[in-house]
C-alpha cells in the first residue's frame, strides 16, 4: 500500500537553465573569501537576530559544479542540507569532503535517483546502505536524513529509511531550478520560505547559485535564518555548532543522579558511532517522572524520542518529561569533536 507524498515531481538529472547572469557584488565577496580558506561560518548572517529558521537544500551533488556552489554558499553565510546521491559520492569523494568541510550538512538522495518506489524491501534497504557508506566513507559523517528521488515514497520505503536511522525529508517550497526557472523566478519561490519549512535546489545548476545572495537578502529582511533540518522533525531549526557556555558544563556521574526526588534514572549506552551515539535511560519509582540530563559541550542532543523534551538557554541541559510512552526514553548526541564525554543524569523527580 503507497503512503503518497504531495509534492512537485520532478524530473532527473536536472536541467541547468540557460541564459544565466552572476551578480557583480557575489564576485567581490567571492574573491574576499577565497583568502580565508574553508572558515566555516557558524553563525547564520549578518542580519539582526534570527525570528526563525528555513532549511535550504540542495539536491543530486556533488557535481562538477559543487565547489562553485560552496563558494557562493560560504560567501552569504549560508549552512546549506546537500542531498546526496550515492555514485556521485562514490566519484567524486573530494566534494563531498568540501561539503563537510565547508560547514555543509550532508544527506542520503539515494543511490543513482531510481523510482525507489518500485524496489523491493531488500533493494530499499541495499540502496540506502550503499548509500549512507559511501557518504560516510568519503566525509566521515554518516547521513541522519533522506530525501527520496522525485519526492516518491510509501510506507515500506519510510520503514526502511527509520531502520537505518534516516528521518525521510521532503520540500515545502519547490525553487522549480530543475524546470528551468530564472534566477528571479527561483527568488520569488523563495520568498514564500516560512519558518521551520524546506526548500527543494539543486547542485549544478547555474541559475540557483545566481539567485542566493538575492534569497539571503529576502530571509534577512523577514529575520529568518538558515538552519539545519532536525533529524527528529524533518523541521528546519537553528543550526547546530554554536559556541560553548562561558559557565563550566556540569559534572557528575552519567548514571547515577543527586540522591532523592522520588525516582531513579539510569543511563546506558546501546550504540556508539563514529560520530554519535544513543542514551537509553530507563526511570525506576515514579510513572509520571522529570529527568534533567547534560551534556558536554561541545556535544549536542539531536535526537530524542519517548519523552517531552525541553532545554535551558545554554542548549546543553535538557529536561526530558514523560509522555505515556513507557519509564525508557531515549536520545542521539552529536559528538562534534569530542568523543569521550557521556551525558550526566542531574536529577529525577516525580511530576
Amino acid at each position: 500500500m503507497f503512503a503518497s507524498i504531495s509534492g512537485p515531481r520532478r524530473p532527473s538529472p536536472p536541467r541547468a537553465a540557460r541564459h544565466a547572469r552572476r551578480l557583480a557584488v557575489l564576485a567581490t565577496a567571492a574573491v574576499a573569501l577565497a583568502a580565508t580558506g574553508l572558515a566555516v561560518a557558524a553563525t547564520p548572517s549578518s542580519a539582526a537576530a534570527c525570528n526563525g529558521y528555513v532549511g535550504l537544500t540542495f539536491d543530486d551533488g556533488p557535481t562538477g559544479s559543487t565547489n562553485a556552489l560552496l563558494s557562493v554558499l560560504r560567501a552569504n553565510n549560508v549552512r546549506a542540507t546537500m542531498f546526496n546521491v550515492g555514485q556521485n559520492v562514490q566519484g567524486n569523494p573530494s566534494a563531498a569532503r568540501a561539503q563537510v568541510d565547508a560547514g555543509m550538512w550532508v544527506a542520503n538522495h539515494s543511490w543513482n535517483h531510481a523510482h525507489m518506489t518500485s524496489m523491493s524491501q531488500s533493494q530499499m534497504q541495499s540502496d540506502l546502505s550503499q548509500t549512507n557508506s559511501a557518504i560516510q566513507s568519503a566525509t566521515g559523517v554518516r547521513p541522519q536524513l533522506f530525501r527520496p528521488p522525485y519526492g516518491e515514497t510509501n510506507s515500506t520505503l519510510q520503514s526502511v529509511a527509520s531502520s537505518l536511522g534516516l528521518r525521510q525529508v521532503i520540500w515545502d517550497v519547490d525553487s522549480q531550478d530543475w524546470n528551468g526557472a530564472s534566477v528571479s523566478q527561483i527568488v520569488s519561490n523563495a520568498s514564500r520560505l516560512q519558518d521551520g519549512q524546506v526548500i527543494l535546489m539543486h547542485d549544478g545548476i547555474q541559475n540557483t547559485r545566481d539567485a542566493i545572495p538575492q534569497i539571503m537578502a529576502n530571509l534577512n529582511s523577514r529575520s529568518l535564518c538558515p538552519g539545519m533540518i532536525s533529524p527528529s522533525t524533518g523541521r528546519a531549526v537553528a543550526p547546530d555548532g554554536t559556541p560553548p557556555p562561558t559557565t563550566a558544563p556540569p559534572t557528575g556521574s552519567p548514571t547515577t543522579p543527586p540522591p532523592g526526588g522520588g525516582c531513579t534514572a539510569t543511563a546506558t549506552f546501546p550504540n556508539v558511532w563514529g560520530d554519535r551515539y544513543n542514551t537509553s535511560v530507563t526511570v525506576q519509582g515514579a510513572s509520571n517522572w522529570t529527568v534533567v540530563v547534560a551534556v558536554t559541550a561541545p556535544q549536542r542532543i539531536s535526537t530524542t524520542w519517548n519523552g517531552t523534551p525541553s532545554w535551558d538557554s545554554t542548549g546543553y541541559v535538557m529536561t526530558m518529561r514523560s509522555n505515556g510512552s513507557g519509564n525508557t526514553f531515549g536520545f542521539t548526541t552529536m559528538m562534534n569533536g569530542n568523543s569521550s564525554a557521556r551525558p550526566q543524569i542531574r536529577s529525577c523527580t516525580t511530576g
